[in-house]
């Protein structure tokens, strides 16, 4: 598994190309434009080294017809041209001295480089590094950079996993955005798609099996992780996921929607993924982690090895959100009609997740298992995320949703919670526009195809109005965020309590790590964070009408009535008595108190 495939450098001036390829009888190198013979090794592998450099172009030769290399590390004319020789000596790291991360200490921020500045590079988003460090996460998160076809995808459409997209700036532009967020104290984590290849570009199928006909995905052919030939599209994936860590000191791998891998084998890739990252982490002598997306509430995910689970550091954890959202929104159509109580909410605030194997009204079954017992900073929860907000008809991020009040009441049921938090960018400052879905595909039919899934897609939620056109640049266009809005008056605000929050949640022992109750009490969710001798005890009033509650008895540490975040006034012209205070509609409060 350590053995990477396609073109490696093995010397100064001399490189070694290696491709799995069982479907071809006669299999050769173009490099340069020189065909050079390849020896055949066992397991229909072939390989040759010779003479090249960074940025030397080649194809591998399949009875004569030309194909990219399906390990490509770069593609500089993107999916249907010729692949070219990325040598990893060439980046220049200074951050010999970075150490990594621990999943408790992960603040993430999402963000999609294509979106996230106006000129949508890499070199772009290293310019607003210190934002990110002024606002207090501590690790970014990169939406998928793996080559996908034209100049606009949310990344989920990649062909060549190995291969940094070209026009957000390559394999060296990436190389310098981690490396200066390692310069900044912030760790990376990098979104990555084993579960499907997107629909234009792969020519995968030519090379070997690296699809199977036994499953089938939301998204095509299913790859293949368990059928004959599969060894090898396990160390395709697995040495993926390595030369992340390696090649560009990557700290955290996000894996996308891992319920899409099927995989029936007694030793299941995700646990084999997890096993080879850990012999390069204690190689490397750094913390790798590894955080799954999955909708299937299985705690085998993030269980160790020893107890038969696959071992992953952490995952989402999507009931936290739709219990916020639907709360917050009031919606209730599509997998919204499961939550909705103020009794889920809570259990969601003290669980991480709330269908354990209770009836899903949705899903017309049973759901999940038990996460009892888990340690809170396995759960990644979020109040938006790019598929929360991108797949919807609209696109509508929660600022269009729900007022300020909300917002602020969200932001705290996040940052106060026991879990991981991650940011979408924008979020922290009321982003207005949209995040919609875009594609830059060349095919017709295909476009034509991804237009009608998208409508029916969005049946289920009753939402009304055209879907903008995912291939229309407008779109693309649309979805670019103004990190300038942040100065604004109405926004300010926002960004000022969510970093208030983020400092307390990072200097506050209590919420450092602390362990988790909560009560409900009618409209009102209390919850209590207990660590090193400390409590603090928060009290959110989820409803149109003021409440009465007791006087904090202990210090103030955040209300989200203050004026300082675009609040009422603190509890002005509320108060109810010596004895307690009156909690404005839609708002929430904080404040320390003796451990119980």
């Amino acid at each position: 598994m350590h053995a990477p495939i396609g073109a490696r450098p093995v010397a100064p001036g001399s490189v070694r190309f290696e491709v799995w390829a069982p479907n071809a009888e006669r299999v050769a190198l173009r490099l340069d434009g020189n065909e050079i013979a390849m020896e055949p090794l066992d397991r229909g592998y072939h390989r040759a080294t010779t003479e090249a450099s960074h940025g030397s172009r080649y194809t591998f030769l399949l009875n004569g017809v030309e194909r990219p290399d399906p390990a490509s590390r770069w593609q500089p004319d993107g999916v249907h041209s010729p692949s070219a020789v990325v040598d990893p000596a060439t980046f220049a790291w200074t951050d010999d001295e970075w150490t990594g991360i621990r999943m408790a200490d992960c603040i993430f921020y999402e963000l999609h480089i294509g979106t996230f500045t106006s000129e949508g590079t890499f070199d772009a988003a290293i310019e607003h590094i210190p934002y990110l460090v002024e606002l207090g996460v501590t690790a970014v998160e990169v939406m998928p950079i793996a080559q996908f076809p034209g100049h606009r995808n949310w990344g989920y459409d990649g062909v060549y996993p190995y291969a940094v997209q070209s026009t957000y700036g390559g394999p060296e532009g990436f190389a310098r955005l981690v490396d200066a967020c390692h310069a900044h104290g912030l760790a990376v984590c990098l979104d990555v798609v084993y579960n499907h290849l997107g629909p234009e570009g792969s020519y995968h199928r030519d090379f070997g099996p690296y699809f199977t006909d036994l499953y089938r995905t939301p998204w095509g052919e299913a790859i293949n992780f368990d059928d004959a030939g599969s060894d090898e599209v396990r160390r395709y994936f697995v040495g993926n996921a390595l030369q992340w860590f390696r090649d560009y000191h990557v700290d955290i791998l996000r894996l996308d929607a891992i319920h899409g891998i099927v995989d029936r084998s007694a030793y299941p890739f995700l646990a084999e993924l997890n096993d080879e990252v850990r012999e390069l982490e204690r190689e490397l002598r750094r913390p790798l982690l590894l955080v799954s997306e999955s909708d299937l509430n299985d705690v085998r995910v993030i269980t160790g090895r020893d107890d038969n689970g696959y071992g992953h550091d952490a995952q989402w954890a999507d009931d936290f959100h739709h219990s916020v959202h639907s709360i917050v929104t009031g919606e209730t159509d599509g997998y919204y009609a499961d939550f909705g109580s103020h009794d889920d909410l809570a259990e969601a605030l003290r669980k991480g997740w709330i269908y354990d194997g209770r009836y899903s009204r949705h899903r017309q079954r049973r759901h999940g298992n038990p996460p009892d017992g888990l340690p809170p900073e396995r759960f990644v929860v979020c109040v938006q995320n790019h598929d929360q907000v991108g797949n919807r008809a609209e696109g509508e991020r929660l600022s269009a949703l729900a007022d300020h009040d909300r917002l602020r009441v969200a932001a705290g049921l996040m940052l106060l919670s026991p879990f991981v938090p991650l940011l979408f960018m924008g979020e922290e400052y009321g982003e207005t526009a949209p995040f919609l879905y875009f594609i830059d595909h060349s095919d017709p039919d295909l476009l034509e195809a991804v237009r009608t899934g998208r409508r029916e897609e969005f049946s289920s939620f009753g939402w009304e109005g055209e879907v903008p056109d995912p291939a229309d640049a407008t779109t693309f266009e649309r979805s670019r965020i103004d990190l300038a809005l942040r100065h604004k008056e109405g926004h300010r605000e926002l960004f000022d309590l969510y970093r208030e929050l983020l400092r307390l949640r990072r200097e506050h022992p209590a919420l450092r790590h602390g362990g988790v109750k909560t009560m409900v009490d009618g409209d009102l969710i209390w919850l209590e964070r207990s660590g090193d001798g400390v409590s603090v005890r928060a009290c959110f009033n989820l409803s149109d009408q003021a409440r009465a509650v007791p006087a904090p008895a202990g210090e103030l540490l955040v209300t989200s009535d203050d004026t300082r975040w675009g609040g009422p006034g603190a509890h002005e012209g509320a108060a109810s008595g010596d004895d307690g205070w009156t909690l404005h509609p839609w708002s929430f409060t904080a404040w320390t108190a003796p451990t119980t």
